[in-house]
């Protein structure tokens, strides 16, 4: 008997969980933490399911925290087999899970010392030596090379996915079956990452949504942010960009970069990169030559275009200061870091503007401004946004529907099983209507813990 569990990324697009099960053996596909609405937050208080101990492999796709951030708390509950990734993957990873644990220990602290709590005391979902103890647990497998997942008698294969750094489909082969994760897709021909890679049988396939309902906008995004950087100096304001750490701050750059290259924007105009996370990213994307498409020299150029801010005193001072200039700073979804300060800071002021340039989950500060709320939550104060808020689409560095469906119908035969995961409602729904029009696949959007015989 052969069952395939989604406990998480079922319904909504975060808290990736996927538990594969053969004769009694158990291989959890990614272990990512639940973001945004509250209902989903307190997800990640509650244990699995199924035992930590109970779990023979883990295997991840990639190291964006929907992905991986729960790892350490299965470690807390006795989790203590192997993880699985890429060389990429566990490089990022080892900024993802740090980073974390941090932010979880700062946000119990701060929920101390200022009383927005409802428990006392509140205590972090994982601590920093949780996370140390999950990285020790990392084996690395090469992409294209099938490698047998010990104790089990599975084999993995991993292929590039694009998306970020290290990021892989993984092809597990097992009991007689192969099952192809997505994980989550990248662009093909973007500029800095590589097309994800060709995948051709599967008897399953699970497979990301995130973008299932919608197409990116084709325009050349060194273009777009240059006009937006040239429109929000000229106010005499900042431009405040929420980016994630890994992935998008890299492009970011890259596309800065073009735009100054070919006069898109002001050549005086200072960039900083206000993430010491995005910062030691940045510092691996040139240490991973062959996960990318840069050149040694373009890293070079493209990465050198801003001032790195790793001092909190100077990131405190980029807050304070009212002058134009362009600050880059994690998180994405403006869930936590030092980005909350700046939109504190800025946010208000309406020569400025926060440019949203990825998925902004329900719940988020992002997808809260990307609605137009004009009072934001930050650190338990109400804040007045003022400041104009656009966004960029074709930044996204998660495939759109059209991308979905290209990477899907190089599957000969269709597969006995596809399942949808990854996407909020809507989208979810729409890739499964557009692969039963296009090849005629009837595929699952799985609820929720369902699990499935396959």
């Amino acid at each position: 008997m052969a069952t395939l569990s989604f406990l998480g990324a079922a319904g909504t697009v975060t808290g990736s969980k996927h538990l594969l099960e053969v004769g009694g053996k158990r291989i959890l596909v990614d272990c990512g933490l639940f973001q945004g609405l509250k209902n989903l937050r307190e997800l990640n208080w509650k244990p699995l399911p199924e035992q930590a101990q109970s779990i023979d492999a883990i295997v991840l796709t990639h190291a964006h925290v929907d992905h991986i951030g729960y790892l350490p708390r299965l470690v807390k509950a006795g989790y203590r087999g192997p993880v699985y990734c890429t060389p990429g993957t566990a490089d990022v990873a080892g900024l993802i899970l740090r980073d974390s644990a941090h932010l979880q220990e700062q946000d119990a602290y701060l929920a101390n010392k200022y009383g927005f709590t409802r428990h006392t005391p509140a205590e972090p979902l994982y601590t920093l030596l949780d996370a140390e103890l999950a990285l020790e647990l990392f084996r690395t497998i090469d992409f294209h090379k099938p490698t047998e997942l010990h104790p089990l008698s599975a084999t993995a294969t991993f292929r590039r996915a694009g998306h970020i750094l290290g990021a892989a489909t993984v092809q597990i082969d097992w009991g007689g079956r192969r099952v192809v994760f997505s994980g989550d897709l990248g662009r093909y021909s973007d500029p800095v990452m590589l097309d994800p890679d060709p995948v051709t049988e599967a008897d399953v396939v699970v497979v990301e949504s995130t973008y299932g309902d919608r197409m990116h906008e084709d325009r050349d995004p060194a273009q777009a942010v240059g006009e937006i950087v040239r429109d929000t100096i000229m106010r005499g304001g900042t431009l405040l960009v929420p980016a994630f750490a890994v992935g998008r701050a890299q492009s970011l750059l890259y596309h800065l970069w073009r735009g100054r290259e070919q006069g898109l924007l002001p050549a005086r105009v200072p960039i900083y990169l206000d993430s010491p996370m995005s910062i030691n990213a940045t510092e691996l994307l040139s240490r991973h030559p062959d996960d990318h498409r840069l050149t040694p020299a373009q890293c070079a150029a493209a990465f050198g275009i801003a001032t790195y801010v790793r001092d909190p005193e100077l990131s405190r001072s980029l807050s304070a200061d009212p002058s134009p200039k362009v600050i880059i700073s994690a998180s994405g979804m403006a869930s936590g870091g030092r980005v909350l300060h700046h939109l504190a800071a800025f946010g208000g002021d309406e020569r400025s503007t926060v440019l949203l340039t990825g998925f902004q989950a329900p719940g988020t500060r992002g997808r809260a401004l990307l609605r137009g709320e004009r009072e934001i939550r930050i650190h338990g104060e109400w804040k007045h946004i003022g400041a104009e808020v656009k966004e960029l689409r074709m930044l996204s560095a998660h495939a759109d529907a059209g991308e979905l469906l290209r990477w899907l119908g190089r599957f000969k035969p269709v597969p006995s099983h596809a399942f949808i995961v990854h996407g909020e409602a809507e989208a979810a729904e729409a890739l499964r209507m557009g692969l039963r029009r296009r090849f005629g696949w009837e595929a699952r959007v799985p609820r929720h813990n369902q699990t499935f015989n396959l």
